[in-house]
């Protein structure tokens, strides 16, 4: 099994269901982090909390991951900060020798350094992700709850290009950050960078103190960023905005493109992807769950195998069928491809199988009911 790791994108879907395999599992290594993000998922501390997977129990992981068989999914470190567990680098070789490919989503502190970079890189990271949630100094910072990491983070992405480590940039997508994202924006346009994700807020953890945008801020923002994505000199893409790609799709219909040719275009990488479809989570403890934003486990790794929770589970096996879904969600012609952020439906109503309520799309069955 083992060979040159496979990237992101490696698994593909059948039908836009990814039963075999998640695309990517989101593995939280430790909670334990220097920041105090506003709207952190995970509820981030200073120091681990009990119960953390072990170097040996996290070897193990590594080679029940095998058990997905080939292309294997790729695997993010996450946390917290990923470069508080001092066996980092142990794993990341442990997942280099089996063909795993791994990125790594650092917290931007003093732990991040050029050379620290440099380390990781050697050891088998293939891609990082920063988070930049304003334009300026006193917007991101207030964000990130410490002064000084909005110029750490364009540091740290100029270490990465020289380093010639692909980019991610996260943003977070709220009520009060939104109005400055277009301001991030040129500001982004003038850095080098693989990806630029904006990450809609999901009140769950210490995100909850937050605000999301109502559904119609964010179908204004998502057509704005549609007409972003055929210029930008990078990728644009949302979290938890599934609806980016109806917007998309019907974008490209009046342009003249088939189904067919939307399929196989670019912007088709993404469908079908949600929580619990091509994207599983595997916590600090070992519990797992559909998605980082989506906190209902479905089992722990250090009792069960990962592949079976992912494949035979019953509610992650649900999350991977649309005919499922419930209300608007349900009867939308554009489910195969979005299927709706599961994590804000069970945010908000308890069931993740309800419509997303940050979509107002009325499907056509609707309307043509509405007008029988």
């Amino acid at each position: 099994m083992a060979g040159h790791p496979h990237g992101i994108g490696s698994v593909r879907p059948v039908g836009w269901a990814y039963d075999r395999a998640p695309m990517i599992i989101y593995w939280e290594l430790t909670n334990a982090c220097g920041l105090a993000c506003r709207h952190c998922r995970a509820t981030a501390m200073p120091l681990p909390a009990p119960g953390e997977l072990t170097t040996t129990e996290s070897v193990d992981l590594l080679d029940d991951i095998l058990g997905f068989d080939d292309p294997l999914p790729h695997v993010v470190f996450t946390g917290g900060d990923p470069l508080r567990r001092p066996d980092l680098d142990l794993l990341l070789r442990e997942a280099r020798d089996r063909g795993i490919g791994v990125s790594l989503a650092p917290a931007v502190t003093p732990l991040l350094t050029r050379e620290r970079l440099a380390e990781v890189a050697q050891a088998g990271v293939q891609a990082i992700s920063l988070s930049l949630d304003g334009s300026n100094a006193a917007l991101h910072d207030g964000v990130r709850g410490v002064e000084g990491t909005f110029d750490s983070t364009l540091e740290a992405l100029q270490w990465a290009n020289e380093l010639d480590v692909p980019v991610q940039i996260n943003t977070l997508v709220t009520d009060t950050t939104a109005a400055d994202l277009p301001a991030i924006y040129e500001l982004l346009s003038t850095r080098t960078l693989l990806r630029w994700s904006l990450f809609f807020l999901i009140s769950i953890g210490r995100g909850s103190q937050l605000t999301e945008l109502s559904a119609g801020e964010a179908e204004r923002l998502i057509v704005w960023l549609n007409g972003l994505a055929r210029t930008a000199p990078f990728q644009v893409k949302t979290t938890e905005a599934m609806q980016y790609r109806r917007i998309a799709a019907r974008a490209a219909r009046r342009r003249g493109l088939s189904d067919a040719e939307i399929e196989a275009s670019p912007m088709a990488r993404g469908f079908g992807i949600r929580d619990g479809n091509g994207i599983v989570f595997v916590s600090h403890d070992g519990n797992v769950t559909p998605s980082g934003f989506l906190p209902l486990p479905v089992g722990n790794v250090k009792q069960e195998s990962l592949v079976s929770l992912y494949r035979d589970e019953p509610t992650m096996r649900s999350l991977r069928r649309p005919e499922l879904f419930k209300g608007r969600c349900g009867r939308c012609e554009f489910n195969l491809w979005c299927g709706g952020s599961r994590a804000r439906a069970y945010a908000w109503t308890g069931d993740v199988l309800e419509s997303d309520p940050l979509c107002p799309y009325v499907p056509e069955a609707d309307r043509a009911m509405a007008h029988a």
